[in-house]
This record gives structure tokens, C-alpha cells and sequence, in this order.
């Protein structure tokens, strides 16, 4: 569903955002894409699990999670940070994904790194006989199809399409989507020099770039300023964002409107990617730290 965003811009630019977070109440947004094709192949290949990686409060953890239950497969997390396997309960995304039947195996950051070593993989297909794996948040090349998926026929007429960057998947599908007369920018939620290599594996275009300067101190790193400026958004236009990637999306889109990146005229598409499972525990690690707290958020 798109949804006009009532934000007055200068140069007659307009806003639209696309709300892939209504696509499913548990696998949303770009989670929903990435997984629909490795589903498809999990379940020709006969495989009975899913096995993937993610941090504690990783998105893509609690998606799969929930595509498990729903789908009928088991589902095994390889989880970051061994310290974490006695605080499940005190941790709203892997209560979820414990609720979803999920298994999780903790492991340390240092084993973590290890997660695309073709030794470790074998390990974990010899521990967890029959399991599809899928690499942290989720992209590959069937991925990369299903979020080929989220521009449809009714967004040819946007000269831009604006949407956060993780590990590069979703913004593939979308360069590979868009018409020649689109620029899609994509706005990284961390630090990652390799990024633009990682995207141009999957990318067939060239009509992209990055807006690298909105990630607020790198992954899962929240200020004051973006909580507040969610919760002004959500207040004026009635749209949940989540704090770590598509808040700091549509925080950069504005900010570069107003400092002439945009065309006069331009019509601009912003792609909602879902996360907003995480606003809970993100909100848990506000208060920790004696910053606003994102308000509750109605999908």
C-alpha cells in the first residue's frame, strides 16, 4: 500500500511511502521478500529446517522465526554473543522467537565471525541434520528476487526510490526493479566500506548511490534526536518507523530535500521495510540509558 506523506518540502517534492510493514504482522516488510523464494526452495529441497544467523535483537531472527511456525519447518538461530543464552526471557525479539519454536544455539562473537567460513557451515549442517541455511539477514540470490518484487507497475511514475540498507539484499532487488528513469538511494543503517561491493554482487544497474551520512554512530546506534524525530513523524503523519533502519531513512530523505539533493518537482517513493518488532526491546535499551522512548506504535 502506498500512503502519501503529508510533509511539506520545498521545490514542489513530494513523498509517498510504501507500507511493506503491513505486508504480515510478524514477517514484514523486506523479511516477508527475502524469505518468500527460500521458503519455496527449502521446502523443494525437503528440508524440515531453517538455520540462520542474527544478533539478540536482530529483525531478520524473529521473521524467520515466525516463517517457521507458519510454514512448518523448525528453525535454529545461530546467535551472537554467548553471554546471552540465560537472558532470553528479559529479551523481547528472542521471546518471540523462543515462542515461534525456535532453537537457539549462542555462540561467541568470535566463533560468530566465522558464520560464511564453508568449515563452520559444514559444523553446523553435521549438528543440525536437514536444515536450509540462510546467511545473516537473509540475503542471497533468492532474496535479492523476492525484493526484485516490491516496485510494481503503479510506482513507474516516482523519480526516486529512497530505502535503508543492511546487508545490501533488499536494495538489490529494487535497483534490478526500477525503471531507467529511477534513482533508487539507498541510506546504510551502519558502517560498512565493503557495502557498495557486496550490492553491485547482486545489482544489474547502475542507477543507484548511497547517502552515507544518516546512520546515527553505525548499527543499532539510537540518539535523542532520531527518537524524537520518529515520534514527530508518527504524530504528524500517523506512520510507525522503527529506530535502526527506517527512521534513519526517512530522516536523511528529509534532510537532503532541504539541502537540494532532490530535483524541483521530484516525487520521491519510500520503501518501509518492516523492523518495527524491534521498537520493544530497542525501547528497553533507552530507558537503560535515560533517552526519550519511541512511542507505541499502532500497525
Amino acid at each position: 500500500m502506498n500512503q502519501n506523506v503529508p510533509i511539506p518540502l520545498p521545490h514542489g517534492i513530494t513523498l509517498t511511502i510504501k507500507r511493506e510493514d503491513l505486508l504480515h504482522p510478524h514477517i514484514s516488510g523486506n523479511k516477508f521478500r527475502k524469505l518468500k523464494y527460500n521458503v519455496l526452495e527449502a521446502k523443494q529441497q525437503g528440508k524440515t529446517a531453517l538455520l540462520t544467523f542474527g544478533g539478540a535483537y536482530s529483525n531478520h531472527i524473529a521473521a524467520a522465526a515466525a516463517a517457521g511456525r507458519e510454514y512448518g519447518f523448525a528453525t535454529i538461530g545461530i546467535i551472537r554473543g554467548d553471554e546471552l543464552a540465560d537472558k532470553i526471557d528479559t529479551n523481547p525479539n528472542l521471546a518471540f522467537a523462543a515462542i515461534c519454536g525456535m532453537h537457539f544455539k549462542f555462540v561467541s562473537r568470535e566463533d560468530y565471525r566465522r558464520k560464511t567460513e564453508p568449515e563452520f557451515l559444514d559444523a553446523l549442517s553435521a549438528e543440525f541434520s536437514d536444515c536450509y541455511i540462510l546467511p545473516e539477514g537473509g540475503t542471497n540470490a533468492l532474496a535479492v528476487k523476492g525484493c526484485e518484487e516490491i516496485l510494481t507497475d503503479a510506482d513507474a511514475g516516482f523519480t526516486h526510490i529512497c530505502l535503508a540498507v543492511g546487508t545490501g539484499g533488499t536494495i538489490s532487488g529494487v535497483i534490478n526493479a526500477a525503471l531507467p528513469h529511477q534513482q533508487v538511494v539507498g541510506f546504510p543503517a551502519l558502517k560498512n566500506a565493503a557495502l557498495w561491493d557486496d550490492i553491485r554482487t547482486f545489482a544489474t544497474n547502475n542507477n543507484w548511490q548511497l547517502a552515507e551520512d544518516f546512520h546515527f554512530g553505525g548499527y543499532g546506534k539510537v540518539t535523542a534526536q532520531l527518537v524524537t524525530f520518529i515520534n514527530d513523524f508518527y504524530d504528524k503523519t500517523g506512520i510507525p518507523l522503527d529506530p535502526v533502519y527506517t527512521g534513519k531513512m526517512v530522516f536523511g530523505v528529509i534532510e537532503l530535500a532541504h539541502q537540494g539533493f532532490f530535483p524541483p518537482q521530484s516525487r520521491v517513493l519510500l520503501i518501509h521495510t518492516g523492523g518495527l518488532q524491534g521498537v520493544e526491546g530497542m525501547n528497553l535499551l533507552l530507558k537503560k540509558k535515560h533517552l526519550p522512548t519511541i512511542k507505541t506504535q499502532k500497525v
